[in-house]
């Protein structure tokens, strides 16, 4: 099994290219479901993640090409031969649910299993039900799978969502655009991965307005087409990159980033000290005179401060001076980093869903190990800043969003390499 080692101390200079967003592409590509006709994607990223869900629409029947040489990926679901998503691929990753909406409104029928992931939460597929329900779906939960049927098809209604969802305002936008009739969601997610879905729908034929507010306006069509779409830049990796300068001391560019995209991160790296400049070709992001400041992060739903992005901050924020509080309002179990990082000299106490952190004068090289997806890059971030040697143990959680960290941050100065076991 792979591990990452970080040797710190290096200001890291230069320039880092954004990849297109892991969280938009697992969404989009199930949108081939919905059409006989092929769906390009450029700017794909090239991540485990990606395959995974090449895999499940493969096992459903559909054609995807471009997996191995990335940035391109060609779908094709002429000739699907099946509804069921298994365990053994739905295991391995939570945004497999979001087949279920698409299979519902092209065949009218759909069984996929209870989805896996990172244990950050329960995260329900509750809302997904409820949406596809809403819908005109007949629904039941049976030995593990979601057994779905609308042997009359769907048909528009309105989606009021209790809680903000990101997963289930996908699945419902997908299964609503070839629903008979009218479908509003409200208190819909507002994410720009939700924005580039409607985008692209929209590109294949899709009716839709108000994508990016708390209402989405849908008028059901009969079939969609083909498209190509460029895939929006993930907002996540970004923001992960523009710590990388800030932690270390050094200036770095951030190439394709888009101030929109993490306006109220970028709030927060300015109250702590950085600064984040516009440029004609992304970000660019450097520490200002003085030391890094201790600031207060709460999580909420896009726009707010990104859940995906606290692990990160909570790294930054150990070496700032003073004593920042952290509220993670969007997971109940997102939390399980900060040990880690105390193993590296990190002072952080845990009190349910609240983090308090009392920044130190120099982190410390550990061996560590990563606990999910985010909590892997903020222990590489830490490492950056630690004096000495880190050793990052189950990394395969990073290859699920991050592609080739140790060449983007190597290019930039700093001591990493992959090693094996």
């Amino acid at each position: 099994m792979d591990q990452i080692r970080v040797r710190g101390g290096a200001a890291l200079q230069g320039s880092i290219p954004i990849a297109g967003a892991k969280n938009a592409c697992l969404a989009l590509m199930p949108a081939t479901l919905l059409t006989d006709e092929p769906l390009t994607l450029t700017n794909a990223p090239r991540l485990s993640d990606i395959s995974t869900m090449g895999a499940l629409l493969g096992s459903l029947g559909a054609e995807v090409a471009g997996l191995q040489e990335g940035r391109v990926l060609a779908l094709s679901s002429h000739a699907l031969t099946g509804s069921r998503a298994d365990y053994d691929i739905v295991r391995k990753m939570r945004a497999s649910v979001l087949v279920l909406g698409p299979l519902i409104a092209r065949l009218g029928h759909a069984e996929v299993s209870l989805p896996g992931g990172c244990a950050i939460g329960a995260r329900p597929v509750d809302l997904h039900r409820m949406a596809m329900e809403r819908l005109g779906a007949e629904i039941e939960l049976r030995d593990g799978y979601l057994h779905a049927r609308a042997p009359r098809g769907l048909r528009g209604a309105v989606i009021d969502f209790p809680i903000v969802s990101v997963g289930a305002t996908e699945n419902a936008l997908m299964a609503a655009v070839l629903a008979r009739g009218t479908t509003v969601l409200k208190n819909a997610a507002r994410e720009p991965e939700i924005v580039d879905l409607a985008r692209c729908l929209r590109g294949m034929g899709a009716q839709i307005d108000g994508e990016g507010s708390p209402e989405i306006v849908i008028e059901g069509v009969d079939r969609l087409g083909g498209s190509t779409h460029r895939v929006v830049a993930d907002r996540i990796e970004l923001g992960t990159y523009m710590l990388a300068p800030a932690i270390t001391g050094g200036d770095v560019e951030c190439l394709g980033g888009r101030l929109e995209l993490v306006a109220a991160f970028a709030e927060k790296l300015g109250a702590a000290g950085v600064a984040v400049e516009e440029t004609a070709a992304g970000l660019r992001v450097h520490r200002r005179d003085g030391p890094l400041r201790a600031v207060d992060v709460e999580t909420a739903p896009f726009p707010g401060f990104p859940t995906d992005l606290q692990a990160q901050m909570m790294a930054l924020l150990s070496t700032a001076s003073g004593v920042s509080v952290l509220e993670e309002r969007i997971f109940e179990n997102r939390f399980m980093h900060a040990p880690e990082l105390a193993r590296m000299g990190a002072q952080i106490e845990v009190h349910g869903g609240t983090a308090t952190v009392t920044g130190v004068e120099r982190l410390r090289g550990a061996p560590v190990m990563a606990t999910d997806l985010r909590a892997s890059v903020s222990l590489i971030l830490a490492a950056l800043a630690a004096e000495g040697e880190t050793v990052v143990s189950r990394v395969y959680h990073l290859d699920r969003g991050y592609e080739r960290v140790e060449e983007k941050l190597g290019a930039c100065g700093a001591d990493i390499e992959r090693i094996s076991e």
